[in-house]
C-alpha cells in the first residue's frame, strides 16, 4: 500500500514539474522574440501592417503592439536607403493604431517597417507591398451612361445602363436645380438600376452627373470622372394630348362601343351600327376597356371592314426631340395598323403615309416609340390609321391602345 501511494505522489509531482516547465518554455519563447541568439534585444515590431492605396499617396497603417519601450516607426523604400522617422506619441501607443500617409508616385509601393526605442533597439523587419493610382488609373475610368432620364410633376426618374464593375465604381453623384431654385447635389449607389429624384424644379431642363470610383476597397482617396449634362426628357403628356389612357372618356355610347372624347376619328372608323342604325366606334368597353381600339369582322352584317380608319389629335408643339409612345394589349398580328405624326390638322391615309413627319407599323402587343425632331414650333396631328377587314361571322381583325404618351427632350445649346 505505501509503495502504491509513494508513486501516486510521484506522478503528481511529475505533471507539476512539466507543467512548470512548459510555463517557463512559453516565457522563454516569448523572450526569444526579442532576443537574438547573440543576446541582442529587440523591440515588438508592428503587426498586421498594410498599405492602402490613394491618388499618388499611399496611407501605412499597422497595430502598435502592447511594449512601452517603442517610441519610433521608421518606413523604408529604395532598399532602405530613404526612410521616414515617425516619433509615436503616447495617444498614438495608447490607441495601438499607427497611420502615416506618404506621397507616392503611381505604381508599385514595396516599404519595410521598423519600430525603435529610446536605446536605439529596433524590431525586426516588416515588409509591405502595396500600391499607388494616379493618372494612368484615372484615365481609363468612364461615366455611367444613361439610358433615360424622364421628369414630370416635379419628379425626375433616371434609369441607368449596366456598367463595368471591375474599374471600382461606387456612387454615381447628380447635380440638379430643385424646387426651391437651389442647385442640389445627390449621391446615389451605383448598384442602383433606377433613381427618382422628388424635388426637381419644373423649369429644369438638364441634369449633370458623374462617377466616383475606389481602385481598392480601402483606397484612401476617391477618383471621379467630369461631370457629364444630359437633357431632361419630360412627360408632356397632360399638357397636350387629353383623353389619354383607360379608362377613355367618351361622348357617345352604344352598348360595348363608344366615341372617343377629345380625338377626332372619322367615319371610316365608326363602322359598328346599332338598332336605330346609328353608328359607333373608336372605344372599346369589353376586355378591360374603355380603350381607344377599331375592329372589323364577326359579325356578317355588322362591323364592316374598316378602311383607313383614323383617330388622332392635333397639337402645337415647341421645338425639340418627340417621342409618342402608345401601349398595345392586344392586336391582329400583322394588321395593318401605323402610329403617324403629321404637320397640320389630319393624318394620312395609308397609301400616302411617307407624307408624314414619322411613322411606324404598331401590329404587335407591347410598348411602341414614334420619334420625331421639330426645329420650329409645329401644329401636329399625332394619332392612329388602320385597315381592318371584315372576315366573316368567325374571323375578324381589331387593335386596341391601352394609353399613349408624349414626351419633349429640349436640345442643349
Amino acid at each position: 500500500m505505501k509503495t502504491q501511494y509513494r508513486m501516486k505522489i510521484e506522478r503528481l509531482l511529475l505533471a507539476a514539474c512539466t507543467m512548470i516547465f512548459c510555463a517557463s518554455c512559453s516565457k522563454w519563447d516569448e523572450f526569444k522574440e526579442y532576443t537574438d541568439k547573440g543576446g541582442i534585444t529587440y523591440v515588438g515590431k508592428l503587426d498586421s501592417v498594410k498599405i492602402l492605396s490613394g491618388n499618388e499617396r499611399i496611407k501605412v497603417r499597422g497595430l502598435i503592439k502592447p511594449d512601452p519601450k517603442i517610441n519610433e516607426v521608421r518606413i523604408f523604400w529604395n532598399d532602405m536607403k530613404d526612410s521616414l522617422s515617425v516619433p509615436l506619441s503616447e495617444s498614438v501607443k495608447s490607441s495601438r493604431i499607427f497611420e502615416q500617409v506618404l506621397e507616392k508616385p503611381e505604381g508599385i509601393v514595396s516599404l519595410t517597417v521598423v519600430t525603435y526605442d529610446n536605446l536605439g533597439n529596433k524590431s525586426i523587419l516588416v515588409p509591405v507591398v502595396g500600391r499607388s493610382y494616379g493618372d494612368r488609373y484615372q484615365n481609363s475610368l468612364n461615366n455611367r451612361l444613361i439610358s433615360s432620364a424622364i421628369s414630370g410633376n416635379n419628379q425626375a426618374t433616371i434609369d441607368w445602363m449596366d456598367m463595368d464593375m471591375s474599374t471600382g465604381p461606387i456612387a454615381t453623384e447628380i447635380k440638379y436645380l430643385a424646387t426651391n431654385s437651389q442647385e442640389k447635389l445627390v449621391r446615389v449607389p451605383i448598384k442602383d438600376a433606377q433613381n427618382t429624384i422628388t424635388d426637381i424644379s419644373y423649369s429644369a431642363k438638364t441634369i449633370a452627373y458623374r462617377t466616383l470610383f475606389l481602385p481598392q476597397p480601402t483606397s484612401i482617396d476617391t477618383f471621379s470622372t467630369a461631370f457629364v449634362t444630359v437633357a431632361l426628357t419630360r412627360d408632356v403628356t397632360s399638357e397636350y394630348i387629353k383623353n389619354s389612357k383607360n379608362p377613355i372618356e367618351t361622348i357617345a355610347r352604344s352598348g360595348r362601343w363608344a366615341i372617343p372624347a377629345y380625338w377626332q376619328i372619322n367615319t371610316a372608323a365608326k363602322n359598328y351600327r346599332n338598332a336605330d342604325g346609328v353608328f359607333f366606334g373608336g372605344v372599346d368597353y369589353e376586355f378591360g376597356g374603355p380603350f381607344l381600339a377599331m375592329e372589323a369582322g364577326w359579325s356578317a352584317d355588322n362591323m364592316a371592314t374598316i378602311t383607313n380608319g383614323k383617330i388622332y389629335q392635333t397639337v402645337t408643339l415647341p421645338i425639340g426631340l418627340h417621342s409618342f409612345e402608345m401601349d398595345i394589349p392586344d392586336c391582329t398580328s400583322g394588321g395593318e395598323f401605323y402610329t403617324v405624326a403629321m404637320k397640320g390638322d389630319g393624318i394620312p391615309n395609308i397609301e400616302n403615309i411617307s407624307s408624314s413627319i414619322a411613322y411606324i407599323k404598331t401590329n404587335s402587343a407591347g410598348t411602341h416609340k414614334l420619334s420625331f425632331t421639330l426645329t420650329e414650333p409645329t401644329t401636329v396631328s399625332l394619332g392612329f390609321v388602320g385597315t381592318l377587314p371584315n372576315k366573316g361571322s368567325g374571323d375578324g381583325t381589331f387593335w386596341r391602345i391601352n394609353a399613349v404618351r408624349l414626351r419633349h427632350t429640349i436640345p442643349l445649346d
